[in-house]
């Protein structure tokens, strides 16, 4: 007889920050919000030497891309914000967005700054279940960091990848294995991974448009024209991608919760009642996982999304809940001596080690 079970399908998601740098500027600029905003060298009344690094999704309008001289931009619309960009802030917004996704898959491989594949396969039974995971993800970067993202589900990187570029912004794409074929056929050849402007322009004098065509067209042909590529890109065409998401989840380092306010408060009260809290599920996960530690961190954002750390390493370890909210009520004052409101808390543990049976140190 017959087994019914099949091998459960893989489940990739790609998460692709929209627009990333140029977005960053506008949430701390509210006053770039719908107007064309260019990142790159400065163009310099249209002298520039540089080049357009990214723009947000008013430049592309006016036919503005990545990569084009500084001074062609300025020709299309000078009229369009020119910034040269701060590297810094984005890096740490990329920090904190990485961290919320790294905790939602065991297998998570982090490109660039702003995108990551995750393998949910272990996590989720089904591709309904993965839009529920994709959606909350969603929520909770727009919540957490006033940013929006796209996120494409299939069964491979490939195809995750392409279906996450395919409603942006803000869009979701689901490609189950069985629809790759049809999501696949009917767009132009250039969004394939791997195939570049020139490429694409060969393959368009050779009759080749669209995926679909380039599925259908001779690989022996393909071979002959590009070589050991030809095989690749006829593969690619087909969905056929056998790369896995790299990444693993490393060791635990650290254990920590945060949260955002409903409203931005400057309530000092308030503000220390939700570090209590945190302090005690950081606590419960500590107990929970036999570990100790020495060094506590104590974050929070300020509603223009300035953020602070402040952290101090123990002389023991400990696993006690009284030692942790001492720690985090004497970092916390720094914060809370001005009148800016606050945003968001953290509480953060590491120089972890097991507890080897013993409950408590200290």
């Amino acid at each position: 007889m017959k087994s019914s079970c099949r091998k459960k399908d893989h489940i990739i998601l790609h998460v692709d920050m929209d627009h990333f740098f140029s977005a960053v500027e506008e949430r701390e600029h509210p006053e770039f919000k719908g107007k064309p905003v260019v990142l790159g060298a400065s163009p310099k009344g249209g002298k520039g030497r540089g080049v357009v690094k990214t723009c947000n999704y008013e430049a592309r309008e006016f036919g503005i891309h990545s990569g084009m001289p500084i001074s062609m931009a300025w020709k299309l619309c000078p009229d369009a914000i020119y910034i040269q960009g701060n590297y810094q802030l984005y890096k740490e917004v990329s920090k904190s967005i990485m961290a919320i996704l790294r905790k939602r898959s065991d297998r998570f491989q982090q490109c660039g700054l702003d995108e990551a594949f995750l393998d949910v396969s272990a996590i989720v039974q089904n591709f309904k279940e993965a839009v529920k995971l994709a959606e909350s993800i969603r929520h909770e970067i727009l919540w957490n960091e006033k940013l929006t993202c796209s996120i494409g589900i299939a069964p491979n990187k490939l195809v995750a990848k392409i279906a996450s570029d395919h409603k942006k912004p803000e869009g979701l794409t689901v490609v189950t294995q069985g629809s790759i074929k049809n999501f696949l056929a009917p767009l132009p050849v250039q969004r394939m991974i791997g195939i570049g402007e020139k490429t694409a322009t060969r393959l368009n004098q050779m009759g080749v448009s669209t995926i679909g065509d380039l599925a259908s067209f001779n690989a022996s042909v393909l071979v002959e024209r590009f070589g050991v590529m030809g095989t690749r890109y006829h593969q690619f065409a087909h969905g056929a991608y056998e790369s896995e998401v790299v990444g693993k989840r490393r060791a635990r380092k650290s254990l920590g919760h945060e949260s955002t306010f409903e409203i931005d408060t400057s309530n000092h009260g308030f503000v220390l009642q939700r570090l209590f809290k945190l302090c005690r599920k950081v606590h419960e996960r500590a107990i929970r996982r036999s570990l100790l530690f020495r060094t506590v961190t104590v974050k929070m954002r300020h509603q223009n999304f300035r953020t602070h750390t402040h952290g101090k390493t123990l002389p023991f370890s400990t696993n006690r809940l009284e030692n942790l909210w001492k720690v985090v009520q004497e970092l916390a004052q720094d914060n809370l001596s001005g009148y800016e409101k606050i945003r968001l808390v953290g509480v953060r543990v590491s120089n972890l080690r097991p507890t080897d049976g013993q409950t408590t140190l200290a």
